[in-house]
C-alpha cells in the first residue's frame, strides 16, 4: 500500500531523512500531540496507543494466536515513510500492542504485504525443527545504486520466533519489476494446494493491474498472467493490496469461486477509497472474472465489500485452516484521513469478520457476518430483548438501554411509512445522532452521519451514503456494531455491509425509533450494551 497524497521530489527527501527524527524529538513515543480525544477511542477496534496507522499488514493465526501487523508511522500523525507496527489477540477483540515489528531506515520504507509459514523450510531459511516465518513486503528503495529512487520491489524478511523479531533476506529484493516501478507493490502470498506451489498477487498501483505469480520455495518467483478488466481503466485510480480468496459458492465444495479483492482509491461507491470485488474462476495460472458490466459502467455497476466511506486495505487473515476466511480492513478514507480529529492516535481496524459465497437475485456475492467470537462476546454482555413497536406516522420512540458501545439487531417491516429508521448515539435532546434508515419506495438503504457530531475538520467528510438492497417480504434486518467513532451496519445477514466513522460528543448514549410517512412495526428489537 501507499499513501495516496501526492508529494514532491523534494519533499520525500526531506520527510526519509529529516521528519521522523523531527517528530521524534517534538513528540517523544506515547506522548499526545494534541489535546487527548479518549471519548472516540475505539474499544472493539484495534488501534494503536499513539500515532498513525492505515492498513493491515499480514495478518495470521498461530498456535491460537492472531498476529495483525500494519502500515506505522511512529512519531508521526500522518502518514510518511512507514514501518510496520504490531498487536496480538486471542480473540480478535482485545489486543495487545508490540510496538514495531519490521523498521523503516533511511534508505528503504516499509509499504504493506502479507506473512507465510514455511512449515517444511522450503526456503531453507529455517530448519525442518525450526521452520521459519516469511514476510512477503514491498520495498521502496531510496538512496540505493542498485534501483532508482522511489523503486517499489517485493521483499522478505524471515522469524524465528513466531513473529516477534524479524530480519531482512539477504539477497532482497526477490521480486522486481522491469524496468523499475514506482507502482509495483502489495504482494499476498497463499499456498494453492491445486498446484503444489504458492500464488502471489501483487498490484501496479496507477496501471488498476494485478500481476500473478508462482513459487515453490517462496524466493524465487515465475510470472503466471495479469489480470485487468477489460474498458475498465481510469485515469488517476489507484489498486492496491490484491488479494485473492477461494469460497464455495453456497456452501458447495464442487462450486468453488474464486474471489479477487482489489482497494480501490478514488472512485469508490461512496466517494474516495473503497474495496471492490471480482467473482470468476482460477485455473493455477489465470484468474477469469464472471461477466463484467459494460465499459464505462459507474460504480453501482460493480461489487463492493462496502458500501459505506470509511473500509480500504481490506485483507485476509492467513493461516486460519478450515474455518471461515476472516477478513479485516482499515477503518478510514483517503478522502480526510489526515484530517480525522482522534488524538493522540489516528487510524482503527474495521471489525474482523467471517466471509462466504452466496447467490442473492442470481449473482454470486460475498457475505460478510461477525466472527463467533465476537457473537459469544456479545452474549456474555447480556442482551435486552424488546420485541415488536409499532411506529405511528411520524412518530419516534426512544428506547431505555444506553450506551457508547452497543450491539442492535432489528427487522425493519413496512405498515404504510415510506421510510422507517434508527438514530444511534443521539443526544439527549435529539439534535445530534446517526441514522440509519430505509426508504421502502425507492429500495436504499441510508447510513447519515450529517448530524453525528463533528463532521466539519474535512470538507470531503461525506455525510450521507446510499445503497440499494431488496426488501423480501416488506423487510430489512439491520445489524449494528456501534463504537464510540463508529457504525458498522451488516444488512439481510450480511449481504450488504456499510461502515463509517463518527464523532459524536459526550453522552451520545440514546437510541430511537422513528417512521415517515406511515406507521411501521420494529421486529425483534435486540440490544446489548458493550460498554457505557
Amino acid at each position: 500500500m501507499t499513501g495516496t497524497v501526492p508529494r514532491s521530489a523534494g519533499w520525500r527527501r526531506l520527510s526519509r531523512r529529516c521528519l521522523p527524527a523531527a517528530f521524534a524529538l517534538l513528540f517523544p513515543l506515547g506522548a499526545p500531540h494534541a489535546a487527548d480525544t479518549p471519548q472516540w477511542r475505539p474499544v472493539l477496534h484495534f488501534s494503536p496507543a499513539a500515532y498513525w496507522m492505515n492498513d493491515p499488514n499480514g495478518p495470521i493465526l498461530l498456535d491460537g494466536v492472531y498476529h495483525l501487523f500494519y502500515q506505522y508511522a511512529p512519531g508521526s500523525m500522518t502518514w510518511g515513510h512507514p514501518s510496520w507496527g504490531h498487536a496480538t489477540s486471542t480473540d480478535l477483540l482485545h489486543w495487545t500492542e508490540h510496538g514495531v515489528a519490521i523498521a523503516a531506515t533511511p534508505g528503504e520504507e516499509i509499504f504493506s504485504g502479507s506473512l507465510v509459514p514455511d512449515p517444511l523450510n522450503r526456503s531453507g531459511l529455517g530448519s525442518t525443527d525450526a521452520p521459519p516465518l516469511l514476510a512477503f513486503h514491498t520495498s521502496v528503495f531510496h538512496d540505493n545504486p542498485a534501483h532508482p529512487d522511489g523503486t517499489q520491489a517485493q521483499s522478505v524478511s524471515v522469524s524465528h520466533d513466531g513473529g516477534f523479531t524479524w530480519r531482512p533476506y539477504a539477497h532482497n529484493p526477490v521480486l522486481t519489476l522491469h524496468p523499475d516501478s514506482r507502482q509495483f507493490r502489495d504482494p499476498s502470498v497463499f499456498w494453492y494446494q491445486d498446484g503444489g506451489c504458492w500464488i502471489m498477487t501483487t498490484v501496479v498501483g496507477d496501471a488498476q493491474l494485478v500481476k500473478l505469480y508462482r513459487s515453490t520455495d517462496l524466493l524465487h518467483w515465475s510470472f503466471l498472467s495479469d489480470f485487468q478488466p477489460s474498458g475498465y481503466r481510469k485515469p488517476g485510480m489507484l489498486w492496491e493490496m490484491p488479494t485473492l480468496v477461494p469460497l464455495k459458492l453456497d456452501g458447495n465444495p464442487r462450486a468453488t469461486r474464486w474471489v479477487m479483492i482489489v482497494s480501490v482509491n478514488p472512485w469508490s461507491i461512496a466517494g474516495g477509497s473503497g474495496v471492490q470485488y471480482f467473482v470468476g474462476r482460477f485455473d493455477g495460472v489465470t484468474f477469469t472474472p464472471d461477466a463484467l458490466p459494460p465499459p464505462g459502467s459507474d460504480p453501482s455497476r460493480y461489487d463492493w465489500l462496502d458500501h459505506g466511506a470509511d473500509q480500504y486495505a481490506t485483507t485476509l487473515f492467513a493461516n486460519t485452516g478450515s474455518g471461515a476466511p476472516v477478513l479485516i480492513g482499515w477503518m478510514d478514507n483517503w478522502d480526510y484521513a489526515t484530517d480525522l480529529p482522534t488524538a493522540p492516535w489516528r487510524g482503527q481496524m474495521t471489525l474482523p469478520v467471517d466471509i462466504a459465497l452466496k447467490t442473492v437475485d442470481g449473482h454470486p456475492t460475498v457475505i460478510q457476518t461477525p466472527t463467533r467470537a465476537y457473537e459469544d462476546m456479545v452474549r456474555k454482555k447480556g442482551v435486552v430483548t424488546y420485541g415488536d413497536r409499532n411506529l405511528p406516522q411520524d412518530g419516534r420512540v426512544t428506547i431505555p438501554s444506553r450506551g457508547e458501545v452497543l450491539d442492535i439487531r432489528l427487522v425493519l417491516r413496512r405498515g404504510g411509512a415510506r421510510r422507517a429508521g434508527i438514530v444511534v448515539r443521539e443526544t439527549p435532546d435529539g439534535r445530534t445522532g446517526t441514522s440509519v434508515s430505509y426508504d421502502f419506495v425507492d429500495g436504499t438503504l441510508t447510513v447519515d452521519r450529517g448530524r453525528s457530531g463533528l463532521v466539519g475538520f474535512s470538507p470531503r467528510f461525506s455525510t450521507r451514503h446510499i445503497a440499494y438492497l431488496a426488501a423480501p417480504g416488506g423487510e430489512v434486518a439491520l445489524h449494528l456494531v456501534v463504537d464510540r467513532a463508529s457504525v458498522e451496519l451488516f444488512a439481510n445477514d450480511g449481504v450488504l455491509r456499510m461502515t463509517d466513522l463518527i464523532f459524536p460528543p459526550a453522552g451520545s448514549d440514546r437510541i430511537s425509533l422513528f417512521a415517515e410517512g406511515g406507521g411501521a412495526t420494529i421486529h425483534g428489537l435486540r440490544v446489548a450494551v458493550l460498554a457505557r
